[in-house]
């Protein structure tokens, strides 16, 4: 019998496998960075199409099969992309995302990463649009710490994107970007 995972994550990309199959990449509070398949998501009035949508936050089963895992079930909860709103701010989610999934290599069960893109998400669709390169800025380095791929220290904590905490990021930003550019540099991509 397999067993059932009921969890929260956040869809961070989509791949078409096959006619009618979709690979989602979520993100979980506690299975970290998951790959699962999603079957008859492209047809047609496909029940689980709005719940897994990329940069939707969902209620999701999950099961674990011998060739991995499989969504069985997903409730929408935040739709990150209509709150984003603006392109300029899902370019920036998309970067960070991307930067994400270029440095994890398949799943990760790191439960340090879900409350960093979560706030980043939050910040991005509640702040002014002047303070998204802060945010894109410390979200970037704070995935690398969380990562292991930079030691310095980092403002606050990992959940906190106040305005006058992204001011300070904002002033020291060119800082920032060497750290950040310095972490992908180590990783080897």
């Amino acid at each position: 019998m397999r067993v059932k995972y009921n969890t929260r994550g956040i869809v961070l990309a989509r791949t078409h496998v096959g006619e009618a199959t979709t690979l989602v990449t979520v993100l979980t509070p506690d299975l970290g960075l998951v790959q699962a398949r999603a079957q008859s998501l492209r047809k047609p009035g496909a029940k689980l199409a709005h719940a897994l949508t990329t940069f939707a936050e969902s209620e999701l089963v999950l099961v674990r099969g011998k060739d991995g895992w499989r969504v069985a079930g997903a409730v929408l909860g935040e739709n990150w992309f209509v709150k984003l709103g603006e392109a300029d701010a899902r370019a920036r989610a998309g970067r960070v995302s991307g930067l994400l999934l270029r440095l994890v290599a398949g799943e990760a069960p790191d439960a340090k990463l879900y409350p960093i893109i979560n706030s980043f998400f939050e910040a991005l669709a509640t702040l002014p649009a002047d303070a998204h390169e802060a945010v894109e800025v410390l979200a970037a380095l704070r995935v690398l710490a969380a990562l292991g791929l930079d030691s310095g220290d980092i403002p606050s904590d990992t959940t906190l994107f106040a305005l006058p905490l992204l001011d300070t990021v904002f002033a020291e930003r060119s800082r920032y970007i060497s750290r950040i550019n310095t972490g992908i540099a180590a990783s080897g991509l």
